[in-house]
């Protein structure tokens, strides 16, 4: 089969179109015909190494996984002997970043436990778009954010991969959703259902004079110190991507700064989760989350949608097809 190839630890350039060996599924697992995958910023991380501390676990010399990709949307083509919610033929999706990523190829073998049938209402494509960032977005917001209905929610970054689930997801949860996105992005961010847009190159969101009670913050390149005068007396600031900078600020300075009856900054790792996906699939399936796909982009061109992503000019998510 062909399959993405990261040999080493770098940029972009470093990965490769290969034939490689097709995967067998295990007991558990099955194996998938890729129909589509999606770019997610733990694809570049893997690919560059960074930070530097999750080498420690996904590999000090070079990946531990040559294969990238973490989304996957596809058929099941054959099961192995202990599966019993699918069988071939089937649509599946789901987030494969702890069974060793591997979707950005034409096969990719996936424990069933991760794997949910597809929305019958979404195309391979769209469902490829959806598992690492909108449950990103939803442990975010309901997980260390605990968003309560009628609630004021600020999202930054809101037209970014995570971002656009974000104000989709907090608008579904009863939330009163205020967007911060770039110029020319406005309309975009206002059609997943914004009650509120912000244009960060205009306005200073940290000084609007409006309190929040959640801030969802997706893009992560200033100070979280800045954002303490944006929080209501007992609001949440809530990290979810960004600079490694901004990361590790959150990390080691967040709880400092934290208040126990007070305002609270939090980050968190997303991790795949089954339950949080099939809440998602349920509002996809309802049409009241719909993936904003910016462009698609065929596998032999990863390359070139892991730079167009890393650019930080997409609108909703980068998409691969195969």
């Amino acid at each position: 089969m062909k399959a993405i190839v990261c040999p080493r630890y770098g940029s972009p350039d470093v990965l490769r179109l290969e034939e490689v060996d097709t995967p067998a599924p295990r007991d558990d697992e099955v194996l998938i015909a890729v129909r589509a995958a999606s770019v997610n910023a733990a694809d570049c991380h893997l690919m560059r190494g960074e930070p530097l501390i999750m080498r420690l676990a996904m590999g000090l010399r070079g990946p531990k996984y040559a294969i990238l990709g973490a989304d996957v949307a596809g058929r099941v083509v054959s099961v192995g002997k202990n599966v019993t919610r699918f069988q071939p033929g089937d649509e599946i999706f789901g987030d494969i970043s702890d069974c060793g990523f591997g979707a950005f190829a034409e096969y990719v073998c996936a424990r069933e436990a991760k794997l949910l049938p597809k929305p019958a209402n979404l195309t391979f494509e769209q469902a490829a778009a959806v598992p690492m960032a909108a449950v990103t977005a939803l442990e975010g917001l309901r997980g260390a954010g605990g968003l309560q209905a009628g609630q004021r929610v600020l999202i930054l970054g809101a037209s970014g991969g995570v971002g656009s689930f974000a104000v989709q997801l907090a608008k579904a949860l009863g939330a009163e959703v205020t967007a911060v996105c770039g110029t020319g992005k406005q309309d975009m961010v206002r059609s997943l259902g914004a009650d509120h847009v912000i244009d960060y190159t205009r306005e200073d969101v940290t000084r609007t004079g409006h309190p929040y009670d959640l801030i969802l913050d997706a893009a992560a390149y200033r100070s979280i110190f800045d954002f303490k005068r944006a929080l209501s007396p007992t609001g949440t600031y809530v990290l979810a991507g960004g600079s490694t900078g901004s990361l590790f600020q959150a990390m080691l300075l967040g709880p400092l700064v934290s208040s126990s009856k007070g305002r609270k900054f939090r980050n968190y790792l997303s991790m795949p989760n089954r339950e949080h996906l099939t809440f998602v699939k349920e509002l996809l399936e309802a049409g009241k989350v719909v993936p904003f796909i910016d462009r698609s982009f065929p596998l032999s061109e990863v390359p070139d949608a892991i730079r167009h992503l890393e650019a930080r000019r997409t609108r909703g998510k980068v998409v691969i097809t195969s």
